[in-house]
């Protein structure tokens, strides 16, 4: 019995087709897959904002409602008079479209059915769109496109959709080792569990009372408090080697045996030190001009907390994220299949802050080198 082809365009291939490359590329993207939620209260460093997924627009504005600070009135003292205004500090990230396609080739170089075309497309879009959506998050969350080879990016990149990139303000950032600027990183200054230390102290007491600072807000698992750390591979060998075996072994059981293991967050883990679920990644943002003689390599992870980053989608018409689109090009020879979506990404920042996460850049180089 002959197969039956669903023709170019036909609209039950678009509906099918741009599901399963969402579907396709939510379980490839590294960041896809562990970090990012829509809910409300995100307990993800990711918050994904669905405004406009329904809604006509190209911009979404978000606030964030500080802590009140007025003093108690006690006993029978009038209240009238003295209660406080919210105050509130707003943020906003804008929508663009962002499209990629392949050519299959004209009928001669063309031997495959069409389904198998639309398989292999999904495939290598799906790839392509995980790898693409994981180094743009590394750069929007690291405020830098640095001075990674293996990028889509060019090393001049500087965002998209009007959505300038950040860098971590002198609040928000801590060096490796002893250094005190990025300018005084040194061979010495690598990634360690000390660094970590201070992190996880900056995090717990910096900001959330009358001072008007923002604290990193934690991400609560099961009823625990826990922040995530994403570093890049060189600083994980980095710690791995500073760590004796005892500790780094009690650094792994500390992940498979605490609360809440099963969370997406845990996937692909190093383990957990003081609450900190410990990530490596080789697209973490490396720098090749840190010191004082601007040529010192470095690399800087990033400690998130819940709704670090934001990410907004718009429907490309389908009802869905992703879009697909067949066509016939040189009168009818070849077959193009494109994807698109419409999508904005940025850092969280409030009062010119940034929002729950720190940068921790440290000397990083190739161990092999």
């Amino acid at each position: 019995m002959g197969q039956t082809i669903i023709g170019l365009n036909n609209a039950i291939a678009v509906k099918r087709w741009s599901a399963t490359l969402f579907s396709d590329m939510a379980k490839e993207s590294y960041w896809g897959s562990r970090f990012m939620s829509k809910a409300q209260d995100a307990p993800t460093p990711i918050q994904v904002l669905t405004q406009l997924e329904n809604d006509a627009g190209d911009t979404i504005d978000y606030d964030l409602f500080v802590q009140l600070k007025q003093k108690p009135v006690y006993g029978d003292d009038v209240l009238r008079g003295k209660e406080e205004a919210l105050k509130n500090f707003s943020d906003k990230v804008s929508i663009d479209q962002v499209r990629c396609g392949v050519n299959a080739g004209g009928r001669m170089s063309r031997k495959r059915t069409l389904h198998d075309l639309r398989s292999i497309a999904r495939q290598k879009m799906a790839e392509w769109w995980a790898r693409w959506m994981d180094e743009v998050t590394f750069i929007y969350g690291s405020g830098a496109r640095g001075i990674n080879e293996d990028y889509i990016e060019d090393i001049d990149y500087t965002g998209f959709a009007g959505n300038a990139l950040a860098a971590p303000d002198s609040d928000h950032v801590l060096f490796g080792g002893d250094a005190t600027s990025y300018a005084t990183i040194s061979n010495d200054d690598q990634m360690s569990l000390k660094l970590i230390d201070r992190a996880v102290t900056k995090a717990q007491t910096m900001g959330g009372g009358t001072d008007g600072k923002i604290k990193v807000r934690p991400i609560r698992i099961n009823g625990e408090n826990r922040y995530v750390l994403v570093m890049h591979t060189f600083q994980e060998h980095d710690l791995r080697v500073a760590s004796t075996g005892m500790t780094w072994a009690d650094i792994q059981k500390a992940a498979a045996a605490a609360q809440g293991q099963g969370n997406p967050l845990f996937t692909g883990a190093m383990g957990m030190y003081r609450g900190v679920v410990l990530h490596s990644h080789q697209s973490a943002i490396r720098f090749g001009n840190a010191g004082s003689d601007s040529l010192q390599p470095a690399a800087r992870a990033l400690f998130l907390g819940a709704q670090s980053l934001v990410m907004a989608f718009g429907s490309p018409g389908s009802g869905l994220r992703y879009d697909w689109n067949e066509e016939t090009e040189d009168r009818g020879n070849q077959v193009v299949i494109s994807s698109s979506t419409i999508l904005g990404l940025k850092k969280t920042s409030y009062n010119a802050k940034q929002f729950s996460s720190l940068a921790l850049d440290t000397y990083a180089k190739d161990p092999n080198a």
